[in-house]
């Protein structure tokens, strides 16, 4: 019964990475407008936290963890009546699922996303020691309650437009943006594809960073790094086939059990899973940081200096 509720919610909660902390957090809440598609006009929202504690600060997305308190019940009340529930139908889904930490005082980037091992998560990560080139302009601006100045950088092949504030003392901000001499309030892309602005903050006292749904499906503080290129590949296939390395382990007399107190198959089950990790990562074809393209130009220059070695 335990294998059966690891499965599903590896399945639901694709945004779970997480390490324990019982230090006290600065929570910074950033509502995100987005556009998913490049080709549409659409924009879709949703709420992204800041969290900043001593030794490191943790960016993700909140609609999991908004939920922790309703996952315990519904999971307990499984776990009580030996019945499974589907509960796709009650939870929200995540919009992101990878977690960047940014570790003080260097401010070096952790990527990581969540992969599947078998029926356990295995968090993978890449490191980035960035440096962002600001132009710290005299206009201000009061966003919200906040009285705030601008700053703009080029990162990811997108140009950008910052307001932050120097009353808030932290040189940090959404997603891997830092480096200005206060807390980033706003931050947009000029073609309005990405934007980030505070909502509000709170102390989070005993902060946890492993969420109640993290610690019942396995999850771990642990980060495989591994270089970007790699890390690119391994997420890559993972998208492809999220349920590869979970299917050896399910024989086929396994699968044509029913889960318990439901007509659904294990079999079935791990169709809905599969469908719902597909349509997760293709729900968004516009990430934040476009893919670097090389022009025919820079390809001769290569091959030239290649020829004079």
């Amino acid at each position: 019964m335990k294998n059966f509720f690891s499965i599903f919610f590896i399945a639901i909660f694709a945004c779970a990475n997480a390490q324990e902390s019982n230090e006290t957090a600065n929570r910074f809440f950033y509502e995100l407008n987005f556009k998913p598609k490049k080709d549409s006009t659409k924009i879709d929202k949703v709420m992204t936290i800041l969290d900043i504690t001593k030794t490191k600060s943790i960016y993700r997305d909140y609609t999991v963890i908004a939920q922790d308190s309703i996952i315990k019940i519904a999971v307990e009340e499984m776990q009580k009546a030996g019945v499974y529930k589907d509960l796709s139908k009650t939870i929200r889904m995540p919009k992101f699922s990878e977690k960047i930490d940014k570790f003080y005082p260097d401010m070096k980037v952790m990527y990581v996303e969540k992969v599947a091992n078998g029926f356990t998560p295995l968090n993978i990560g890449y490191s980035e020691n960035l440096k962002f080139d600001w132009k710290i302009l005299n206009d201000k601006e009061k966003v919200g309650s906040y009285n705030t100045q601008k700053a703009t950088t080029e990162f990811g092949g997108r140009k950008w437009t910052a307001w932050f504030s120097s009353d808030i003392p932290f040189q940090d901000g959404p997603y891997k943006f830092s480096g200005l001499p206060g807390l980033i309030v706003k931050i947009e892309d000029e073609n309005k594809n990405y934007s980030w602005v505070l909502q509000g903050n709170k102390k989070v006292n005993n902060f946890e960073e492993l969420s109640y749904a993290e610690k019942i499906s396995g999850g771990s503080s642990k980060v495989t790094e591994v270089s970007k290129e790699k890390f690119n590949n391994t997420f890559s296939e993972f998208k492809k086939d999220p349920l590869a390395t979970a299917r050896p382990h399910l024989k086929p007399e396994m699968m044509s059990q029913k889960m318990p107190g439901s007509d659904m198959t294990i079999g079935e089950l791990m169709k809905k899973q599969e469908k719902m990790y597909k349509d997760f990562y293709n729900s968004n074809d516009n990430p934040i940081e476009l893919e670097k393209k090389v022009t025919v130009g820079q390809l001769e220059k290569v091959g030239k200096e290649k020829e004079k070695k």
